[in-house]
């Protein structure tokens, strides 16, 4: 994978993953491939329980490479482009693990698309965020136009698109953009800490809620009624459903056995 993206698991079963293409961060063809490999790393690695993704240095990420993307000519480039980078943002979307984005910095375009993929986002309260590919006459296609209308509702998501305007904390909390702000120095191990309370669940009943949510959106409300009774019944007869409810009622932490 290079240097462009890092991986390490703490004792905890958290995955950090760091993108490191310094100074911007930006998205360019090597970043994304080992992006790629380390989201399959993480989804086989069975000491895995959540992620945190982050950037490197001041910066989350601040776009795609503008240099790659001035590269591209004709429809047929761009949709090549744009179709390979949304198959890699999904593996984050699609991820079995909950996938935090611990925004550090600034946090624009393709970083932007990138931490809406991700199931939580916690930012320095100091950060910018936007999509404001506009201004270069072209438009968010790593994801951006989708996510942001479903995240936030389409008005908003136009507003922030056809302005190309950027986004302080305040706003992006108020819009549910991000989940919540820390001081700025404390994104990173708040990030981490709030991955190790969702590690320390019942690792089937968090997939399972990731999968009934994240499928579930897509479907019609009967179907995704059926997909989450389904899911449930998959947990059923677990050992971690056993141990759950013997552990609440004898008012003790359980001990998950992750089954």
């Amino acid at each position: 994978m290079g240097e462009k993206c890092s991986y390490e698991v703490n004792g905890k079963g958290v995955a950090l993953v760091t993108i490191c293409n310094p100074p911007m961060n930006a998205l360019d063809d090597d970043t994304m491939l080992a992006l790629e490999s380390v989201m399959k790393q993480i989804h086989g690695d069975e000491r895995v329980h959540a992620a945190v993704v982050t950037g490197d240095g001041p910066n989350f990420i601040i776009g795609a490479d503008i240099n790659r993307v001035q590269e591209v000519v004709t429809a047929e480039e761009g949709e090549d482009l744009t179709g390979r980078a949304q198959g890699i943002i999904n593996m984050i979307e699609e991820s079995p693990i909950p996938v935090i984005a611990a925004i550090n910095g600034m946090c624009l375009g393709g970083g932007m698309e990138l931490a809406m993929a991700c199931h939580i986002r916690i930012a320095g309260d100091e950060i910018k965020m936007g999509l404001p590919e506009i201004r270069l006459g072209i438009m968010p296609a790593f994801g951006g136009s989708q996510r942001s209308a479903r995240l936030l509702g389409t008005a908003r998501a136009l507003d922030i698109m056809l302005t190309g305007r950027f986004i302080d904390m305040d706003e992006a909390v108020s819009i549910g953009l991000v989940n919540r702000t820390v001081p700025q120095a404390d994104v990173l191990a708040e990030s981490v800490r709030y991955a190790e309370k969702i590690a320390e669940k019942s690792r089937p009943a968090v997939r399972a809620i990731l999968e009934g949510v994240m499928k579930g959106m897509t479907l019609p409300l009967e179907d995704g009624l059926r997909l989450e009774s389904r899911l449930f019944g998959r947990l059923a007869g677990g050992e971690d459903k056993k141990e759950g409810i013997a552990a609440f009622l004898e008012k003790r932490k359980p001990q998950f056995k992750q089954r």
